[in-house]
């Protein structure tokens, strides 16, 4: 992530002008005098206030140039010589670089004012940064009014004089999405929005504090969601062809309030073609996001992909699909869809290396082979009962050239066992030992993902279906992962750990069924 300071990159704020400097360089950078609303320049009873020349002093913000502007609907607020909240009476029309706003009230008592620019959902001295914002093309912050953009100036200028001016010091953080990938699944497909989680508030409704100028309050929002969808070309979002980082092809700008916060980021990424649409997840560790500073969140979208190669019967010495992978392209080999297709050519006896390990039926019995270095039941139990399940429906994946979603966040081991809940010699009730008494398990999942401040103690199991009689069935759907415990009172049964969006079971299931035999680290537990 790379940290860029507003006053060396983007605002760059220079001393207040004086009221003779701040006149010629309103000829010098043309100073807008387009209103909204009417204006007359010889009202005795309107003061204006000069946004000094600085270009970089504006509410939309140029990434590549660095110039700030102002932008058509801008007003400002000034507490008059009677403490009453006076707001300008104009307006710019268009995008502009320098605007004298012209203020009602009376403005005769002092050299210095306090200026407030509260953005556009804002009034006086309060700011609304929503939870809800929208861009509607790349790389433009024309949507910085609307979305919590604000900030407070000292103006300055003589009694009586009926001139000030002055340089706004914007006091929201703005994050800078630059997503890329080199997925050729993705490459067709587009950015509908991006969803921040903080482990504490970054969007609400703040004062902005009249010596500090700084954003104050607490809020209760700790989610934004930024939509970037437009019209025309950009009516589906932003497009997912650059492998490297392009503004000009997907940059988008989200505010928050300044604080330090653990960020979990979904990007949401829809296929068109297929209507599928889901999202692909990053956290990032706690980090002081300053005032009046950018921060460039670059992202390689490119989405976890599954092999096929770990579907097995259980504890078979060979995959189901051994000699038969998808990779190779052959009639009648590994299918790769839920379609209701389905091949021959699976194991069919015990002649097939492939084929279940058999035996067992009246007592323990361990697998040696495939799944020899599996977790067994026992440990599986934990994870079903206190793992802490929760489905996740949009987070995307692939496997054998297919995009899919679905699948559990569950607590890793690491934590189950700090919190007490984590055995391989007992099951979860602390007395069954799974290896030579029969019980099951089952626990409804919560819907709820983890939070931002969470996420990091849990990992995540893709929904990658099984194999059936040759057929690849409920992919996306349900999750099944073989133990290395056989069941203790059938010669044709095995534990595994299944879920779907609706419960997590632990319990035995026909060893010919081809579930995936390999170990939760794979997936990031530890």
């Amino acid at each position: 992530m790379k940290k860029n300071l507003f006053k060396t990159r983007l605002l760059s704020f220079a001393a207040f002008c004086g009221l003779a400097l701040a006149f010629a360089s309103c000829a010098n950078e043309d100073v807008a005098q387009g209103t909204t609303g009417t204006e007359t320049d010889n009202d005795k009873n309107l003061t204006t206030f000069v946004a000094g020349d600085e270009a970089k002093t504006r509410t939309s913000m140029d990434y590549t140039s660095g110039n700030f502007y102002w932008e058509a609907g801008d007003k400002i607020y000034v507490k008059d010589d009677d403490g009453t909240w006076q707001v300008s009476s104009n307006a710019p029309t268009s995008k502009v670089a320098s605007f004298q706003f012209k203020v009602p009230g009376k403005f005769n008592n002092s050299t210095t004012y306090k200026v407030y620019y509260p953005g556009k959902n804002g009034s006086n001295d309060q700011v609304t940064i929503p939870a809800a914002q929208t861009q509607a093309t790349p790389n433009t912050t024309t949507h910085f009014g609307e979305s919590g953009d604000c900030g407070t100036a000292d103006a300055t200028g003589t009694a009586g004089g009926g001139v000030f001016s002055f340089s706004l010091d914007h006091q929201a953080a703005i994050l800078v999405f630059q997503p890329y990938t080199s997925n050729i699944v993705l490459k067709d497909c587009y950015l509908t929005k991006i969803e921040v989680n903080s482990d504490n508030d970054i969007t609400h409704t703040y004062t902005l504090n009249s010596t500090t100028g700084e954003l104050t309050g607490t809020g209760t929002g700790k989610q934004i969601t930024l939509t970037t969808q437009g019209t025309g070309s950009y009516a589906n979002g932003f497009p997912l062809t650059n492998s490297a980082v392009n503004m000009a092809t997907n940059g988008a700008y989200m505010l928050i309030k300044p604080g330090t916060h653990t960020l979990k980021v979904r990007y949401w990424v829809k296929d068109i073609v297929t209507n599928v649409e889901g999202t692909i997840t990053k956290t990032l560790p706690s980090f002081n996001y300053a005032k009046n500073t950018y921060y460039d969140m670059t992202a390689n979208l490119d989405v976890k992909n599954y092999d096929g190669d770990h579907y097995y019967m259980w504890d078979a010495q060979k995959q189901y699909w051994d000699g038969w992978e998808w990779t190779k392209n052959l009639p009648g080999g590994q299918p790769t869809l839920y379609s209701g297709s389905s091949s021959s050519n699976y194991a069919q006896n015990n002649s097939d290396l492939r084929y279940y390990h058999e035996g067992g039926g009246s007592g323990r019995f361990d697998a040696t082979q495939s799944c020899a270095g599996l977790i067994n039941a026992n440990a599986m139990s934990w994870y079903c009962v206190y793992g802490d399940p929760r489905w996740d429906a949009d987070e995307l994946w692939t496997t054998m050239g297919h995009l899919y979603k679905g699948g559990m966040w569950f607590k890793k081991k690491s934590v189950l066992t700090a919190e007490g809940h984590y055995d391989t010699e007992k099951s979860a009730d602390g007395i069954t030992d799974l290896r030579t008494t029969w019980r099951n398990y089952t626990n409804t999942p919560s819907q709820v993902l983890p939070s931002a401040a969470d996420a990091s103690n849990y990992f995540y199991l893709p929904s990658l279906g099984q194999y059936d009689l040759g057929q690849l069935v409920i992919i996306g759907w349900l999750g099944g992962y073989w133990s290395s415990t056989a069941a203790s009172n059938s010669s044709i049964g095995a534990y595994a750990f299944t879920f779907t969006g609706s419960n997590v079971i632990v319990q035995f299931y026909e060893r010919k069924v081809g579930y995936r035999a390999q170990p939760f680290s794979d997936f990031g537990d530890n």
